[in-house]
């Protein structure tokens, strides 16, 4: 059961917006489109990008998928409503808020210029000035899945088309593709900031045994960026592929990136694509952090949900192909 032609466009405004790093790192994000009762949604591990190229769309029965939103039926996980009995790949952990937003077509990114305001009270507060006139809701931070859904569902009206993610990222709906395209443009054009230049010469001397450096290495010698950097995880993609924070240390053995303040960051040798990626996520947000804004992190509970959950851990795994 493949997307019918109809959904070209569809698929092209996902690739697009997977192949801009400043939208969408690596496997992150996913869009849907609901067509009758069939609701398209991207499946866990795959990648936005690849849209136009590779099958990445799951069909689901819209209204099972539905009651699994509204806890009328089944985990949450919309496992049991794909169509398609031959499609082994799993419907995003995020299919519940698609299902429940009314909209044909929902696009949700972790776009950057919407990353460094989410993830502080003062960008926040300065989104809603930025966003003001348009059909946006504010949405507290929750885990990924059943929880993140009941937060949309409870700070939506039945107008709202933009959803930002309280440390997570950014939802656009509508009934059209164009309109989700333009609006989304909309989004990032008032939310855009401006980064501050971060090339620096990488170290000379050797990286810890089994790393190399990367050019993210500015950040190890930026204060203020290091401090955060290792400080806490701020969405949770990161958690996901590069764990909490960024140690200075590979203290037990599994650290795909460490941040050594004065020298550099540097990524485990054999890093996965969707490791890179993060990698690059973080430094776009610290780039373009204001020096009077203040961070605040998932915190340590909300990290060991991630680390401990299937869900997340079935996405590793497919990530770890790339």
């Amino acid at each position: 059961m493949h997307p019918p032609a109809a959904l070209d466009a569809f698929r092209n405004l996902s690739a697009r917006l997977g192949q801009n790093p400043l939208r969408v790192q690596g496997p992150g994000g996913n869009t849907s489109y609901k067509d009758g009762e069939v609701l398209w949604i991207k499946a866990s591990g795959t990648e936005l990008a690849d849209a136009e190229t590779s099958h990445i769309f799951v069909p689901v029965d819209r209204f099972a998928a539905l009651a699994e939103a509204r806890q009328e039926a089944g985990d949450g996980s919309c496992k049991t409503t794909v169509l398609d009995p031959d499609n082994p790949l799993r419907p995003s952990i995020e299919t519940t808020f698609h299902a429940a937003l009314k909209w044909t077509v929902v696009a949700h990114t972790h776009s950057i210029a919407t990353l460094v305001h989410a993830i502080c009270p003062e960008g926040r507060v300065a989104a809603e000035a930025k966003l003001s006139g348009l059909p946006v809701a504010f949405v507290p931070y929750a885990k990924p899945g059943l929880p993140l859904t009941r937060e949309i569902l409870a700070n939506a009206s039945p107008s709202t088309q933009v959803f930002v993610l309280e440390n997570h990222g950014l939802i656009v709906c509508g009934e059209t593709v164009e309109d989700v395209d333009a609006l989304t443009e909309e989004v990032e054009a008032r939310l855009a900031m401006s980064a501050i230049a971060t090339t620096h010469s990488l170290p000379e001397h050797a990286p810890p045994p089994g790393y190399v450096w990367t050019p993210e290495s500015w950040i190890a010698h930026k204060t203020r960026a290091c401090s955060i950097a290792k400080s806490g995880s701020f969405y949770p993609d990161h958690v996901v592929f590069l764990g909490p924070a960024l140690p200075a240390t590979d203290h037990d053995g599994e650290r795909p990136a460490l941040l050594i303040e004065g020298h550099g960051t540097a990524l485990r040798d054999g890093a996965t694509s969707s490791q890179k990626a993060m990698l690059r996520c973080l430094s776009d947000v610290l780039s373009r952090l204001p020096e009077d804004w203040t961070p605040e992190s998932i915190g340590p509970n909300a990290e060991a949900d991630l680390l401990n959950w299937d869900a997340e851990k079935y996405r590793q795994a497919l990530a770890a192909r790339s």
